[in-house]
């Protein structure tokens, strides 16, 4: 077994059980998860110096099979948090309760998202589908068509929303992001049905199961738990939804594809994009921190995403989680960021 395929899944999987207790049991199963998703994944990437090698790769079959499970656990975990959140078992208003909703959150928002953020881009409809539908329960099925129709082909410029702008805090952003990703995305759709023929309210409108996946999803958290499993679902999904923005604020802040004579853009490559090579959330994330070249190459595999030479491409000064951290603080955000974006800016 490739070594990289085992330390993903070592990685990513870690926290399941203890989850899965604490929503059983409460205790002190839930606070290991948090610990282990937190704390623990932070220290080790400041111990530890950002790689600059890469070991061996995973086979593609191995990969899709850890997607697959990790698509089985979302879905496992949000239905469960559902039942036991809503005072079916470790209720949410507790101590236990409350560290088990963010322990969860930050999993689906951190792990689920990048899993997703993966299939999405598989040329295999089944994977695709699998994806798709992880945005869905997260109440985020619009990600599917934006993310690659519209942030792919416009990052770097105005014509992205999820492209943060220099100066711009997140809280200006997610407010901008959120909706015009929704609209991007919906008028991109528009476009490719109109050249099959098609028009908005034609039955294959990806929005249309988007907006009705989300219902029918929140209809299984109401049969499971009634109202309060729907408030618990929706918060789950608004709080992995944030770790989603996040992602994409600290990613590309800054950053300006140069407009051409003619109004074109110049086209997309390393510099682009922040990269975060540190090991541990690299692997809890599936190489979501290893940006460039995820830009560079949509459809490749997590497992096969390389570190950009030194120079190449920006870097961010710490581990993506810990840079998500700093950008909910605006003023600390714009002390720790803008030197480097700068300077960045400037080369």
């Amino acid at each position: 077994m490739p070594r990289s395929f085992l330390a993903f899944t070592l990685a990513t999987l870690f926290p399941l059980p203890f989850l899965v207790a604490g929503a059983l049991f409460g205790g002190w199963a839930v606070w290991i998860a948090l610990f282990y998703i937190t704390l623990f994944v932070a220290g080790v990437d400041e111990f530890i110096p950002a790689l600059t090698r890469d070991g061996e790769p995973a086979e593609t079959e191995e990969a899709d099979l850890l997607s697959l499970i990790l698509v089985g656990a979302h879905f496992l975990l949000l239905f469960l948090m559902v039942w036991s959140l809503s005072g079916r078992g470790t209720g949410l208003l507790s101590f236990d309760g409350l560290a088990l909703f963010a322990a969860t959150g930050l999993f689906m928002g951190q792990v689920s998202n990048s899993n997703a953020h993966e299939l999405i881009h598989r040329s295999a409809r089944p994977l695709r589908r699998a994806g798709k539908w992880v945005y869905i329960s997260l109440l985020f099925g619009h990600h599917t068509s934006a993310h690659p129709l519209v942030h792919h082909t416009h990052v770097g410029t105005p014509n992205d929303p999820n492209t943060s702008r220099m100066n711009e805090s997140f809280y200006r952003f997610v407010r901008r992001a959120w909706l015009g990703s929704f609209k991007a995305g919906l008028k991109a759709e528009e476009k490719r049905l109109a050249q099959i023929g098609a028009d908005r309210w034609d039955i294959r409108h990806p929005y249309l199961l988007y907006i009705g996946g989300a219902g029918i999803v929140l209809l299984v958290s109401f049969i499971i738990a009634g109202w309060r499993g729907v408030i618990v679902h929706v918060l789950l999904a608004a709080f992995a939804q944030t770790q989603l923005m996040l992602s994409d604020y600290v990613q590309h802040y800054g950053l300006e594809r140069a407009q051409r004579d003619d109004g074109s853009f110049e086209p997309v490559d390393a510099r682009h994009s922040w990269n975060a090579p540190h090991w541990l959330s690299s692997l809890w994330m599936l190489n979501a921190p290893r940006h460039s070249d995820h830009h560079a190459h949509p459809s490749k595999h997590y497992t096969a995403l390389e570190i950009p030479a030194r120079g190449e491409a920006p870097m961010l000064p710490h581990a993506l989680p810990v840079m998500a951290c700093i950008a909910l603080w605006p003023k600390l955000w714009r002390k720790v960021m803008n030197p480097h974006a700068e300077a960045w800016r400037s080369a």
